[in-house]
């Protein structure tokens, strides 16, 4: 009986000393009362008003098959050893998105021979209404001239129209993807900057 006794009386210490030993563990974590925040002045201004945040990212099937664009007009300069052509280009759909938008420009010359180009792409899917800059580099040869561009997507073609404005709805030209944009003039025609 004595064997029984001392082992009850082993088994109540193990289970005293663990219930102490993690009640002190978890009385270390307890939460502690947040520090009082000093008190402000009363002639101190409001903070300023922050920007509401932006409107949270949301997905947009892509366009399957042709999808419209509108581009403006490129603003074409010379810097240097470069014909730099910046312009905007906005999604005209209003339900779908451009996934993988690429647009190419050739520079030709005056046999039809290429010569010269750049290349954009926007990584990211181009949302219902969103205008986004493009800016091409191309070197200068001389023999260079008339340009073209190209505009592809990942899921078809794409259709560009000249605008005046990325938010206007007038079109003025408009091209098919096989004939694309061109551009008739010459790089050697512009001031170097």
């Amino acid at each position: 009986m004595t064997v029984k006794v001392h082992s009850l009386l082993t088994a109540a210490g193990i289970a005293l000393f663990g219930t102490v030993l993690a009640t002190s563990t978890f009385a270390g974590q307890a939460k502690k009362p947040a520090a009082k925040a000093p008190a402000k002045p009363a002639a101190a201004a409001p903070a300023p008003a922050q920007a509401a945040p932006a409107t949270p990212a949301r997905f947009v099937p892509p366009i399957r098959g042709e999808a419209p664009v509108q581009m403006t007009k490129p603003v074409v300069k010379r810097a240097n050893d470069e014909v730099i052509e910046n312009f905007k280009v906005k999604n005209s759909s209003a339900t779908g998105s451009i996934a993988g938008l690429k647009i190419s420009e050739f520079w030709y010359d005056k046999d039809g021979n290429p010569v010269s180009g750049d290349e954009f792409r926007y990584r990211k899917p181009l949302l219902p209404g969103e205008v986004i800059d493009v800016e091409l580099r191309s070197p200068i040869n001389p023999k260079m001239q008339r340009s073209q561009y190209k505009f592809e997507q990942a899921n078809g073609t794409v259709k560009p129209t000249r605008s005046r404005s990325c938010s206007s709805a007038q079109r003025t030209t408009i091209w098919t993807s096989r004939e694309t944009a061109a551009s008739c003039f010459s790089p050697l025609d512009f001031p170097s900057t």
